[in-house]
């Protein structure tokens, strides 16, 4: 059936794609004087226009080169989208272009778009054979040129990224970097084999007004959703973008947009209206016209547009209840809600109702296709395949992302604080991940009480340079990189452990969203027993979106990093772990061994935290240890627990595969411990062996007070496998005989047995009844999950 043109007004039916009205600018890159382009941008964002484009002439002497400049005006503004308008792709080779693209985007914080166009110049590429090309050959090479853009783009694909085309080759360039949004291509275009490519593969057009006749943007719209439902697309993924001019006069009548700003609005409405425009991008250099166009047109376009909407909607609901239809043979539909790309929407995965994630956070959802889901489907040490990421920004998004979850109860369910995590249990495969690294604000709630309020999507090196001014600190592990979430609803065995207790020792009030979405605040008087499960079981009981934290002073400190050769592997663990227990509280000491190294004596990593800023109590502290093998690297300092801590790096995780890592709760260092440590050492089956010191103050909380119950314990022991059988055969015969328990957030191991050496009975018990009350559907079931140990 041939396309419909847009109903007109009159009809009380007007159909559109969906988008909501944005505004852009279309600046002359001039160069002189330099800066006038980009304080031209400038005032468009000051003025808030939605875009800024420049034209791409890199051959004009008068004009900057587009791609530099966009740069430029990305580094100087902070909100408004950038484009070219259009590139010229002749000169511009694809591959090079996706990357500068991808490179833009990540740097503007996503706020490029790919404005591409035919262009000229084809005869100038080698590659072609220095031949012009016919219009229709044009239209073939930029359509090999955008699969090469988006091939570059897609590292989720891992194979080789070859093109072998009649108008471009690649052979093996390397794919990436992804950008940090789905970057729309954008192109401009007027003849009809170059808009049924846009129906085929972009993602807007852009024609200009000025060459237009009328009835072409209806014919043009015609002839791209035509196209696009034969590629088995929805029209609404297309944007309709137009480049206009025009001039502000007092009096109406002076032609078409020449006259005030309501004769404007009136001309440009039925643009909209009649036929889908959702972007006018105006040309002008000309301040004065770019700051009456963004107060007085746009606004009152706007409401214009929504005025006339909500009549066709109204009168749409008319139709219905007299069985009348306003469907139309274009495969337009007339919802309002813009739908994402066929590409994306071609790699969902099964089971999840994607149709029905919620509003608050569908603009933030990353998908199996989208750009950005490289950086947030794999962890630290896992690697993931999730259906669907979802990224609240507060507590009642999380409340909507937890009754999603609760609406797609047959996929995994994966929670994520800020960052890096040894468990892996924050990703998953074909399921949902609700990510709350944008949950990240800290505030100080009592001076003189020393309470302050972090989100759980914070990291802890972060925090630690937010209490630093104040002279404080909180005992959070030994990685920045480490979310507060995670961490501080399991335990947290850090730096100042010894001395200030865990992490959760510190709590003094955590907001949760329950299974049934509803936002609790748990402390010691509203909600204990919840208080209490999350403290050391958070996860299995809800979401934990803020905590409120007693921290400590702590003032300078002693921190050394020693290498032993511990060719007496056994001895050497022996000596240490009798130097940490007898050890003053200020003295907390991690150990770390790795697997045998051919030919070279095992070697003995041991750093230690003396809070002390007196170099001589440091050296004093260090002394019995540094006595107990030689030493083979030293590095001792005063420091403070800020610059411990920044040791982790900003970028995303990627991991891959399955991680293996297995752990205990043990007392004293025995010899008959240090003797089956070294025998598992020597083994090869871990490549990574940590002993953390436990004791001190953690002993002085009683073992019910909170869901970690291993109060006794002196140390925390960590082992991580390349080979899980391997790791966990030699584990299981040579360690766990010594173990009195295990801390939940080192344990890649799932099922009954682990979450009961991880909670003893009583605790299990007590966590069980909790549980059920506040998660009796179980949604929380993938991690750590107590209800495994009923079977």
């Amino acid at each position: 059936m041939a396309p419909t043109r847009w109903r007109p007004l009159s009809d009380r039916s007007t159909m559109h794609y969906g988008h909501e009205l944005q505004f852009g600018i279309f600046i002359t890159p001039k160069n002189d004087p330099p800066q006038y382009a980009v304080r031209l941008a400038e005032l468009s964002e000051a003025s808030g226009y939605d875009l800024v484009t420049f034209q791409d002439h890199p051959y004009q002497p008068a004009f900057h080169d587009t791609q530099t400049l966009l740069t430029w005006v990305a580094a100087r503004t902070e909100r408004i989208r950038l484009s070219a308008n259009v590139a010229n792709l002749p000169l511009r080779p694809p591959a090079v272009l996706a990357r500068a693209a991808a490179s833009l985007d990540l740097l503007s914080g996503g706020r490029f778009e790919l404005g591409l166009g035919a262009g000229g110049f084809w005869d100038a590429i080698e590659a072609m054979g220095g031949r012009r090309l016919t219009p229709g050959q044009a239209v073939d090479a930029l359509s090999e040129g955008i699969d090469i853009i988006r091939g570059i783009w897609d590292q989720g694909d891992r194979t080789r990224f070859e093109v072998d085309g009649e108008y471009y080759r690649v052979d093996g360039a390397k794919r990436g970097p992804a950008p940090a949004h789905n970057i729309p291509i954008v192109i401009g275009a007027l003849k009809p084999r170059m808009l049924r490519l846009i129906g085929r593969k972009g993602d807007g057009w852009l024609p200009s007004l000025a060459y237009l006749q009328p009835g072409d943007l209806a014919a043009g719209n015609a002839t791209i959703d035509q196209a696009a439902v034969g590629a088995g697309r929805d029209p609404r993924e297309i944007r309709r973008l137009v480049n206009i001019g025009g001039r502000f006069s007092a009096g109406a009548g002076g032609g078409f947009l020449d006259g005030p700003a309501s004769q404007w609005v009136e001309q440009l409405l039925p643009y909209v209206v009649d036929d889908g425009v959702g972007t006018f991008i105006l040309a002008s250099d000309d301040p004065g016209t770019i700051a009456h166009f963004a107060d007085e047109v746009a606004p009152a376009l706007r409401e214009a547009v929504a005025r006339e909407l909500r009549s066709a909607d109204a009168a749409a609901s008319a139709d219905s209840i007299t069985g009348s239809s306003g469907s139309s043979a274009t495969g337009r539909a007339t919802g309002t809600a813009p739908v994402r790309s066929s590409a994306v929407r071609a790699k969902r995965r099964d089971g999840i109702d994607y149709g029905a994630v919620p509003a608050s956070l569908a603009a933030e959802a990353i998908e199996p296709g989208d750009a950005g889901y490289v950086r947030v489907k794999s962890t630290y040490m896992r690697g993931g395949s999730p259906g669907l990421v979802l990224r609240p920004a507060d507590a009642a998004q999380v409340a909507d992302a937890i009754g999603f979850a609760r609406a797609n109860p047959e996929v995994p369910l994966g929670v994520r604080s800020g960052g890096h995590g040894i468990s892996g249990r924050s990703t998953n495969d074909g399921g949902i991940v609700i990510d709350l690294s944008r949950l990240n604000a800290m505030q100080v709630l009592d001076e003189e009480r020393r309470l302050v309020r972090i989100e759980a999507g914070a990291r802890w090196q972060d925090v630690a340079a937010f209490l630093a001014p104040h002279g404080w600190a909180l005992s959070s592990g030994d990685y920045g990189g480490v979310g507060v979430g995670g961490l501080a609803t399991a335990g947290g065995i850090g730096w100042l452990v010894r001395e200030h207790g865990l992490t959760i020792d510190h709590v003094r009030a955590a907001e949760v969203v329950l299974a049934d979405g509803s936002i609790v605040r748990a402390d010691a008087t509203e909600h204990p027993d919840l208080f209490w499960a999350v403290r050391g079981a958070g996860a299995n009981v809800g979401v934990v979106t803020a905590f409120e934290f007693e921290v400590d002073e702590v003032g300078a400190l002693g921190f050394a990093q020693l290498a032993f050769d511990a060719t007496d592997t056994a001895g050497f663990l022996q000596a240490w772990g009798d130097w940490v227990v007898d050890s003053p509280r200020d003295v907390t000491s991690f150990l770390i061994m790795g697997g045998a190294r051919p030919g070279q004596p095992p070697v003995a990593q041991v750093m230690a935290v003396i809070d002390s800023d007196d170099p001589e109590i440091v050296l004093a502290r260090l002394q019995p240890l540094a006595e107990a093998a030689p030493l083979v690297g030293q590095d001792v300092r005063l420091t403070s627990y800020e610059s411990i801590m920044a040791n982790a790096a900003d970028g995303s995780h990627g991991a891959d595969g399955e991680p293996t890592a297995r752990t205990g709760m043990l007392g004293r260092i025995t010899p008959e411990f240090a003797r089956d440590a070294a025998r598992f050492l020597a083994s090869g089956a871990s490549y990574f062996f940590q002993l953390r010191a436990v004791g001190g103050a953690v002993h002085d909380v009683p073992t019910d007070a909170t869901a970690f119950a291993h109060r006794s314990a002196e140390f925390s022991v960590v082992a991580f496998g390349s080979s899980r059988s391997q790791t966990s055969e030699r584990w299981n015969e040579l360690l766990a005989p010594h173990f009195s328990g295990a801390y939940v957030s080192f344990e890649t191991e799932q099922g009954a047995a682990a979450v009961a050496a991880a909670y003893p009975p009583a605790t299990l018990e007590r966590l069980r009844a909790i549980k059920r009350e506040v998660d009796p559907g179980n949604l929380f079931r993938d991690n750590a999950n107590v209800e495994a140990a009923l079977a």
